[in-house]
C-alpha cells in the first residue's frame, strides 16, 4: 500500500516494460510528482527505451531522464553480452538474462538524483512471484537497499531519510496488469521482451515474453503485445 503524499516528488525507474508502467501509474496515483529515470545500459535493443519514452508521456512524468551507462564492459549477461544467447526455454538456478549488479547500479543512480531533486521516494518495479529469479528482486535487497541509502546520503543523516518504494513485490503478474489497466496502463506502449526487434516486436519464446503472456491470460485482459512474424 502506497500512502498518499501532496506535493512531493518521486525518481521512478522506467524500463519501458510492463511493471515499471505500472509502478509509475500507481506513484502518480498516489499524489507523487514523478520523474521518470531510464538507464541506456547498453541493453540488446533500444526498443525498450523508446518504450519508455512513450510511457513516461502518456503517464504524465514531471520530467523523464535517460542517463547513458555501457554495462557491456562488464558483461556477464545475455542482455550486454551478444556472444550469450537469450534462452527460450525455462532454466534452473539463475538465468544468464541477470545482469550483474544491474538494480544496485540503477537504484544508486536513482538515489543521486533523488538527492538532487529534493526528493525523499524512489520508486522501483521489482517482482518477486512471476520473476525470473534474479537476487536483486527479492524484499531482502530492497530493505537492505534502503539502509544503505539512509547511511550513505546527506538527506538520510540530516533530512529525515528516503523511503524505496517496491510496490509490485509481492504482487502476480495478473495482480499487476489487473492494478495498471484500472490507472489507465496502456499496456501496448511497453516492450517487455529480451530480444525485440527494432520495432519493439516479442520474441514470445524468452522468460520475460511467457511470464507477460501468462499474466495477460490470469488477467483476462487481451493481450496487446505486438509479436513477431517468426515467434
Amino acid at each position: 500500500m502506497i500512502d498518499r503524499v501532496d506535493d512531493k516528488r518521486a525518481v521512478v525507474l522506467l524500463s519501458g516494460g510492463l511493471d515499471s508502467a505500472t509502478v509509475l501509474a500507481q506513484a502518480r496515483a498516489a499524489g507523487y510528482r514523478p520523474y521518470a529515470l531510464s538507464l541506456a545500459y547498453g541493453q540488446r535493443h533500444s526498443a525498450e527505451l523508446r518504450a519508455a519514452a512513450r510511457v513516461a508521456a502518456a503517464l504524465g512524468a514531471f520530467e523523464h531522464k535517460v542517463i547513458e551507462l555501457d554495462l557491456r564492459a562488464i558483461g556477464g549477461s545475455a542482455l550486454t553480452d551478444s556472444s550469450i544467447a537469450v534462452p527460450e526455454t525455462p532454466s534452473d538456478g539463475i538465468p544468464v538474462t541477470y545482469v550483474p549488479a544491474r538494480n544496485t547500479v540503477f537504484l544508486s543512480l536513482a538515489l543521486g538524483w533523488a538527492e538532487v531533486l529534493d526528493a525523499r521516494d524512489i520508486f522501483v518495479g521489482v517482482n518477486a512471484v512471476d520473476y525470473s529469479g534474479y537476487p536483486d528482486c527479492r524484499p531482502a535487497f530492497i530493505d537492505a537497499f534502503e539502509k544503505l541509502a539512509n547511511l550513505a546520503t546527506k538527506v538520510g543523516v540530516e533530512q529525515g531519510g528516503l523511503r524505496i518504494h517496491a510496490p509490485l513485490i509481492e504482487m502476480s503478474k495478473a495482480d499487476i496488469i489487473r492494478a495498471g489497466t484500472a490507472l489507465g496502463v496502456d499496456y501496448a506502449l511497453t516492450v517487455s521482451c529480451y530480444a525485440a526487434d527494432d520495432q519493439g516486436r516479442a520474441c514470445g519464446r524468452c522468460d520475460s515474453c511467457r511470464l507477460r503472456a501468462q499474466g495477460f491470460t490470469d488477467a483476462g485482459i487481451a493481450d496487446p503485445t505486438r509479436y513477431r512474424e517468426d515467434r
